[in-house]
C-alpha cells in the first residue's frame, strides 16, 4: 500500500492499478475501472490515463490512470468491503499528514527555493551574455533609442572612434557609391536619394542665407536620424 500515492507537480494522486489490488477486486481491471468512472468522474479532472511500468506477468506496459483523492476514496466507499474500508481510512490519514502545517511549510519552502534557483540561472545566462556582448553590439543598442539627428560627419567620428578607419571623405564616398546619397554633380550632389528617404535613413534641413545683394540662397544640410545611425553603424561594425 505504500505505492499507492504518488505526487505530481506538488498534487497526490492514486495510481487506479494499485487501488484495484489492493481492493482485492475480482473484476477485470479494465471492466472495473470503466464501471467505476461511471459514477459522475470526469476524465482530465477527477482522473487521466498513464502507461504504467512494465509487468512481469503481461511483459508489456498497462494503461492505468491516476485519479484524485477524492475519486479514490469515494471508489472505496463504493465497494462496501472491508478492503474498501481499510484503503480509505489509509487515504485519509496520508492526506491529513499532507496538510499538516509542517508539510505545508516544507513544500512552500520547496517551491520558493526551485524558484530562486531558476532565478539564479536567468541572472547567470544574463550576465554571461552581458560579458560575451560586445562593446560595439552596445554601442549600437544604445544608438537605437536615439532621437536625434546627426551630421554626416559626425557619423564618421563614431564609426572611427569604434575601430573602423573612416573619415568624413570617405564616408561620404561609400555612401554615393552604394547609393545611399546623390552622386551626380548638380544642385543635389551629396543629398539623400530616394531609398534613404523611403528607409528613414536621412532628414535634410533647410535653411535661409541672406546674401550681400540682398538676395536669398536657401542652404540645405543633410543629417543621419537615429534610425540611420542604427543602420550605418550595424553595416560598418558588423
Amino acid at each position: 500500500m505504500n505505492t499507492l500515492i504518488t505526487v505530481n507537480n506538488e498534487t497526490q494522486t492514486v495510481s487506479a492499478r494499485e487501488l484495484h489490488e489492493e481492493l482485492k477486486i475480482k473484476t477485470s481491471f479494465n471492466d472495473w475501472f470503466q464501471r467505476m468512472t461511471e459514477y459522475g468522474f470526469s476524465e482530465g479532472e477527477d482522473f487521466y490515463s498513464k502507461m504504467s511500468k512494465i509487468s512481469e506477468s503481461v511483459g508489456r506496459p498497462q494503461v492505468d490512470y491516476n485519479i484524485s483523492l477524492d475519486m479514490a476514496k469515494q471508489i472505496c466507499m463504493i465497494q462496501r468491503t472491508s478492503e474498501g474500508k481499510a484503503v480509505r481510512q489509509y487515504l485519509i490519514d496520508l492526506e491529513k499528514a499532507w496538510n499538516t502545517p509542517e508539510q505545508v511549510m516544507a513544500r512552500a519552502l520547496k517551491l520558493a527555493n526551485k524558484t530562486i534557483d531558476s532565478l539564479k540561472i536567468d541572472n547567470s545566462k544574463l550576465i554571461e551574455d552581458n560579458h560575451r556582448m560586445k562593446p560595439k553590439e552596445i554601442f549600437a543598442d544604445a544608438v537605437a533609442t536615439s532621437t536625434t539627428s546627426i551630421l554626416i560627419g559626425d557619423l564618421a567620428k563614431l564609426i572611427k572612434q569604434n575601430g573602423v578607419d573612416m573619415g568624413q571623405k570617405r564616408l561620404f564616398l561609400w555612401l554615393r557609391e552604394n547609393g545611399y546619397l546623390i552622386k551626380r554633380n548638380g544642385s543635389d550632389y551629396n543629398m539623400p536619394t530616394q531609398k534613404s528617404m523611403d528607409m528613414n535613413l536621412f532628414e535634410v534641413k533647410e535653411s535661409t542665407i541672406n546674401n550681400p545683394d540682398g538676395s536669398v540662397r536657401i542652404n540645405r544640410t543633410t543629417k543621419v536620424t537615429g534610425r540611420g545611425q542604427q543602420y550605418f553603424i550595424n553595416k560598418f561594425l558588423a
